[in-house]
Parts: structure tokens; sequence; C-alpha cells
């Protein structure tokens, strides 16, 4: 119903001109805005910490976090966090793929619009092009879920811009 409500983050694999790296996005449901992100090499659960750490700190607190139920997201580590800011924990049932349709929406996006077009050559190449798409993700495409507004305009309150 409005920002803030709701987060819900996943884990997705980025392939790369050789190998592949894993990205983390945590993301506001109502506005589709990605308000943190990381990427790694391995599937540790430190950097999805950090990305959740790094949302707190910029965006202030959710009432409910959503996850699937990745190692990740069920580590002490992780749920210490949700629980010492008082963030109602949500998991999805098992295999249901659909509970975090939001977050699976950016992976194909992100995938089809910016990751396939391109054959990373390095980890710091692959940050670097994705800090692009999502700040254009974020800034510069209209959803059609969101009335043609931009994320960033549906959580922060913006007005639609009118047609030139």
């Amino acid at each position: 119903m409005r920002p803030n409500q709701v987060w819900a983050t996943d884990i997705t694999y980025i392939p790369m001109a050789r190998g592949f790296v894993y990205l983390i996005a945590i993301v506001d449901w109502f506005s589709r805005r990605v308000l943190s992100w990381r990427l790694s090499i391995t599937l540790e659960t430190d950097f999805c910490v950090e990305a959740l750490e790094e949302a707190l700190a910029r965006f202030g607190t959710p009432e409910i976090f959503n996850t699937d139920q990745g190692s990740q997201f069920t580590s002490i580590a992780f749920t210490g966090v949700l629980l010492r800011e008082k963030i109602a924990i949500s998991m999805d049932g098992k295999g249901a793929w659909r509970d975090n349709v939001i977050v699976e929406r950016l992976w194909r996006s992100v995938k089809y619009e910016e990751v396939y077009l391109h054959a990373y050559a390095s980890v710091p190449e692959a940050r670097a092009s994705l800090a692009r798409y999502l700040t254009f993700y974020n800034s510069g495409r209209p959803h059609s879920s969101l009335d043609r507004r931009t994320p960033d305009q549906a959580y922060f309150n913006r007005p639609l811009l009118a047609a030139a």
C-alpha cells in the first residue's frame, strides 16, 4: 500500500565472459525501487547482510521483510538484523516463486535489459555496469504497474512528469 511497508530480497547469478557472480537486491514492494544491492563471488551470507544494513541505514525500517528460505536468509546473521530492528519476517513457501514475484520481475529486467547484452570480463566491470543499469531502473525506467511512474517517483511520492 505504501513505501517501506514490505521489502523483499533474493539472489540471482550473473553470467560473465568467464564464470559468474551473485547479485542480491533489497526491493521495496510498493514502488519496485531497488534500495540496495551487492555482488559477490561466493554465496556467503556476508554480502546479504551488508545489503540489508545499507538499506536500513539509508531508508529506515520496513514493517515486513520477505525472502525465500535460502540459507543466507535463514541464517542467524541475517534474521538477527531483522529481529534487532523489530521487522516482521515473512518467508516464501517452499518452491513458491510467486511469493517473491516482485524481485523475480526485477531479475528478468536486469538480465534481459542489461546482463545478456554484455559479457562482463571482470567483477569490477560487472559491478560498474550493473550500477549504471540499476540507477536507470530506479530513476528512468517507467513501470506499467506504477502507472508509468519510475520506482523513484513511486517511492518518493513524486508526480508523473508530463510528456514533452
